[in-house]
């Protein structure tokens, strides 16, 4: 038997996504029982094998099933649209974000519409992922215009009415923190960091580095082409139009002519601009559906 949230509004849910993390989540959600009682405490339950579901039931949460594992964003989706709190607070279920960390993160909700727990270079992460997570960070500042502290935190705090807006944008997988992220910085919206330290995460991490890295790399790309095209189309429409121009300058230098390549490179860099040209048009258009 599983437990549904109660219809009662409250001020606070600490959304918690969760596939397979029956060692760490009964503690987790103890915790933040004993810190914030008065917080709804809202566990996604995507399609675990093991006792997930049962073990935070028995620690007091609201419990709402998946009928198989879709994915860490499909869960997050299920829970914006289940959360009965005035804002909602995402976090791990495999014991990595420290409940404690929430009242840090409370503290900012009146000046900003998104507050985000930022992992600081001492958190248990690989040397590896801490260079991926860097260049996703670069990317992602470079598309936004804004210092991109940690794209991919899961630890964040969100106004619900708000973000159940960019429901539609959101995908099923782990770069949900990604498209948050860049949706509200998109659409104007404030984004503070407050400094954490991430703990070791009880259990086996669900992230193969070297196949979800590739992907997650694409991703973001896809995502940024996604909000900010013109970041994304122009520096490949500038890259073409130098090598053209260079191209077009070495074989009138040596051979006197225009060559059929510099054409073509002169060609691709007009189409790739128009491209981002239209692709900026429609992003528009879906901010102005988010709006209304």
């Amino acid at each position: 038997m599983t437990m549904t949230t109660p219809k009662n509004r409250c001020a606070l849910t600490v959304l918690l996504p969760a596939h397979n993390e029956e060692l760490g989540i009964g503690a987790t959600i103890r915790k933040i029982k004993e810190l914030h009682p008065e917080a709804e405490v809202l566990v996604v339950d995507d399609g675990s094998t093991d006792n997930t579901l049962q073990v935070a039931m028995e620690a007091g949460a609201n419990v709402w099933p998946h009928p198989y594992n879709i994915g860490n964003g499909a869960a997050i989706k299920t829970g914006l649209r289940l959360a009965t709190g005035d804002w909602v607070l995402m976090m791990d279920a495999d014991g990595q974000h420290d409940p404690a960390d929430i009242a840090r993160l409370l503290e900012h909700k009146d000046r900003y519409d998104m507050v985000v727990g930022a992992r600081t270079s001492g958190s248990q992460a690989s040397v590896p992922r801490l260079i991926a997570n860097n260049v996703y960070n670069w990317l992602a500042s470079y598309v936004t215009k804004f210092k991109v502290e940690d794209l991919t935190s899961g630890f964040r705090l969100v106004r619900r009415e708000t973000a159940r807006k960019f429901i539609y944008l959101l995908p099923n997988t782990f770069s949900y923190p990604s498209t948050l992220t860049l949706a509200y910085l998109r659409s104007g919206r404030s984004l503070r960091y407050v400094s954490i330290l991430a703990g070791k995460r009880q259990g086996k991490s669900k992230i193969k580095l070297l196949q979800d890295g590739i992907r997650f790399f694409l991703i973001i790309t896809k995502i940024a082409t996604l909000f900010a095209p013109l970041r994304i189309f122009l520096p490949v429409s500038s890259s073409l139009f130098v090598t053209g121009l260079l191209y077009y300058l070495y074989t009138f230098v040596t051979w006197h002519r225009f060559s059929n390549m510099s054409a073509l490179l002169f060609s691709s860099a007009i189409i790739v601009f128009m491209m981002g040209l239209v692709s900026e048009q429609i992003s528009q258009m879906r901010y102005d559906r988010v709006e209304d």
